[in-house]
């Protein structure tokens, strides 16, 4: 299984970010995308991948616009050569909560699109009440290598003009979430297996269908609600179902998808 999207470096796994790491080998997670949000994050993201022979994004995210600075492409860039950074991102728009201003984000986010272009990387998108402009960003960077849309929680319309334009779509625990996720869950089976991906995006987003005394059985030191790349095997049974196939067919789909999209290395 392939995690593509993990905020590892989250203070929330400061005090057992190596159990987490081995906690994921043992469940069979044998590859994690660290997901970058701004310049410092991706710095420290790079840093962390590079001892630890992992992968990660370089990027910033929409709630995190405001602060990235006038010159924050060339930064970007600099940060984006090194050959753990496997996708632009996360960028993106987010309309619901507006942290940063939109005409900011929409600036930001078009800068990133062009040098994701320029570097020949793939993009980690972000995409939360936009109304289809992030889409019709992305359709004026011509020249972009390959998309994942982040965290899919949209509507059938979104989901639809994302599958036809080929771009790449990841699913979350959201989809086990027995409130939030029933119109994902509705949409799921319309997500063609050469186009999935799967993510946790630890520490959030803890999959509903997990066990309840997961933690506790695993002697995991942490709040209850915490997620972990460990619990992705819970993310791809729950798309298995959905897709009324065997949890290993997804588990192989999605990570042969992860190495097309982002150049990744075959297990070892």
């Amino acid at each position: 299984m392939i995690d593509i999207g993990v905020n590892l470096l989250h203070e929330q796994f400061a005090a057992d970010r190596e159990d987490v790491l081995r906690r994921a080998r043992e469940a069979g997670v044998t590859t994690m995308l660290i997901t970058a949000t701004d310049l410092r994050s991706t710095a420290e993201a790079i840093a962390f991948s590079e001892t630890h022979d992992m992968f990660c994004t370089a990027g910033v995210h929409p709630h995190d616009a405001a602060g990235a600075g006038a010159s924050f492409t060339a930064e970007l860039a600099r940060l984006a050569q090194s050959d753990r950074v496997k996708a632009i991102g996360e960028t993106g728009l987010d309309f619901n909560r507006n942290y940063s201003a939109p005409e900011i984000q929409r600036e930001v986010f078009a800068s990133q699109l062009q040098l994701a272009c320029e570097l020949h990387k793939p993009v980690f998108v972000h995409d939360r009440d936009s109304k289809g402009e992030v889409f019709q960003h992305l359709q004026n960077a011509a020249e972009l290598s390959g998309v994942v849309v982040h965290c899919f929680t949209g509507t059938r319309a979104d989901l639809e003009r994302y599958i036809e334009a080929g771009y790449y779509i990841g699913i979350t625990g959201w989809v086990c979430d027995r409130r939030r996720g029933e119109e994902l869950r509705s949409l799921v089976c319309n997500i063609p297996l050469n186009k999935l991906l799967v993510e946790t995006d630890a520490p959030f987003l803890r999959p509903q269908t997990a066990p309840a005394d997961w933690h506790e059985k695993e002697n995991v030191q942490a709040n209850s609600r915490r997620n972990e790349p460990a619990l992705l095997s819970y993310v791809i049974a729950q798309i298995a179902d959905l897709h009324r196939c065997e949890s290993a067919t997804v588990a192989e789909a999605t990570a042969r998808n992860a190495r097309a999209l982002f150049g990744l290395p075959e297990p070892r």
